[in-house]
């Protein structure tokens, strides 16, 4: 019997991947995604708990599913994610309406859960265990199972967890470890995606730098920038990308594959979370802003022209205002691209819960305020170097400006064209106009 099922998703790519593997899962089961919540047999909260705000979003919305559970009760809610393998069984107890949590590690199990509450053999399932020999599954056997493939570009898993244990981050107590995953899958699945009209990859990982260096079942180590050697050689592969990186294992092997893969595109972002020395220390980041700073000019000096963006995190506990000058400093420096900015909230089971010396609300909002308004004016001065340039715009789709795309260099780009364009073609385009956050420009030449 057909079953409709709708998945939120809460925070990072990563998650997006998971919440498309559950989809795929389930759709060996009966289901078919894309239902409204008020329609869908299950609902799966996909969450995130990187950041207070992400966290308490997804409580929000759990919350309100209370009445629509009461309404019907044959619904299913399933709660998966980092939250899930946070808080385990203690969702229950504040959310008693949910039927299933599900930890990082156990996706693969949900359809077997889903079965054990249908066949009443219990009332609630849990599974949250990690386990540091996990092996993660080959996807092709999903793949090939379900319809051809609408979308034009893809996520494809090389590696989950984080051996880094910053101080601040929950990444190795809700996904565990570093995981690779086997060379031999990655490229079968990346092929397997193009023959069915993908067009541009980008390859995940929580740190895709140190990929290899915790894979147990390749016979000879094999590094990142060979994975994306032999990623690029795919053939009918247009685009490559990937993220993210930790500039602590950022190889010159790596900087020289923006200079010789024409596929690879020339983006890169590299968290620097902090322009202080003090303050990088504290977050147990295992660099300086002199090795950050060293990195990035070797970087350009191989690919001139590349976008950079970051994270930064503002208000970690014990910041003074002459450590934010200094991320402000680097930010003059550095000139990126973009920057995801975050003020510093608590995370359980993270060491820097426990600091002293937290910082106000208050200043925190006004530091976070600086850094975003000097990057939007940065940005901006970075857009207009592409005034009267071509580029080369891979087309995402329509929005109310005309066609949408996005270069190599991940600018979205609008511009007028023939509805003829679809999803996936490469155009070149002329850039005439530039804003702080997309380029407009007219449309010069058309390649399928």
């Amino acid at each position: 019997m057909t079953k409709h099922l709708h998945i939120k998703t809460f925070g990072c790519q990563m998650n997006e991947r998971d919440s498309e593997i559950m989809e795929q899962l389930l759709a060996q089961h009966g289901y078919i995604a894309g239902a409204d919540a008020e329609q869908a047999d299950l609902i799966i909260l996909n969450t995130c708990s990187i950041r207070a705000k992400a966290e308490q979003k997804f409580f929000s919305l759990l919350g309100s599913l209370r009445q629509e559970k009461r309404r019907r009760p044959g619904l299913r809610i399933a709660v998966a994610g980092c939250v899930a393998q946070q808080e385990g069984e203690r969702i229950f107890e504040r959310m008693p309406h949910v039927d299933i949590v599900i930890g990082t590690q156990q996706i693969w199990r949900l359809p077997e859960l889903l079965q054990r509450l249908e066949q009443g053999k219990s009332k609630r399932e849990t599974a949250c265990g990690l386990d540091k020999h996990f092996v993660i599954p080959p996807f092709q056997k999903l793949l090939r199972s379900t319809p051809a493939l609408p979308e034009f570009r893809k996520f494809v898993t090389i590696m989950q967890g984080c051996d880094n244990y910053c101080a601040y981050c929950v990444v190795p107590t809700t996904r565990g470890r570093e995981i690779s995953r086997p060379v031999a899958d990655i490229l079968e699945e990346a092929e397997l995606l193009v023959s069915r009209g993908v067009r541009e990859i980008t390859l995940l990982g929580q740190n895709v730098n140190s990929y290899g260096t915790t894979n147990p079942v390749a016979e000879q180590p094999v590094s990142f920038a060979e994975l994306l050697k032999m990623t690029a050689a795919v053939p009918g592969l247009r685009r490559l990308r990937f993220t993210t990186s930790n500039p602590q294992d950022l190889s010159t092997e790596l900087m020289q594959c923006f200079a010789a893969l024409p596929k690879l595109c020339p983006h890169f972002h590299l968290p620097v979370q902090a322009g202080s020395n003090t303050v990088l220390k504290q977050m147990h980041r295992k660099y300086t802003r002199e090795l950050y700073l060293e990195k990035v000019d070797e970087l350009r000096s191989f690919r001139p022209d590349i976008a950079l963006s970051t994270d930064v995190i503002v208000g970690f506990p014990g910041e003074t205002e002459a450590d934010f000058e200094q991320t402000m400093s680097l930010l003059e420096t550095v000139r990126f691209h973009g920057s995801f900015s975050f003020k510093y909230s608590d995370r359980p089971n993270t060491r820097s819960a426990a600091f002293p010396d937290k910082v106000d609300e208050q200043v925190k909002s006004e530091r976070l305020e600086r850094f975003q308004a000097r990057q939007d004016e940065i940005s901006l001065e970075r857009n207009r170097d592409f005034l009267g340039r071509s580029v080369e715009v891979m087309v995402e789709g329509r929005s109310e400006s005309g066609v949408q795309g996005r270069t190599g260099s991940n600018h979205i780009v609008h511009f007028a064209g023939p509805d003829a364009l679809q999803p996936g073609d490469l155009v070149m385009v002329t850039i005439n106009h530039a804003g702080q956050h997309s380029l407009k420009g007219e449309l010069a030449a058309h390649e399928k």
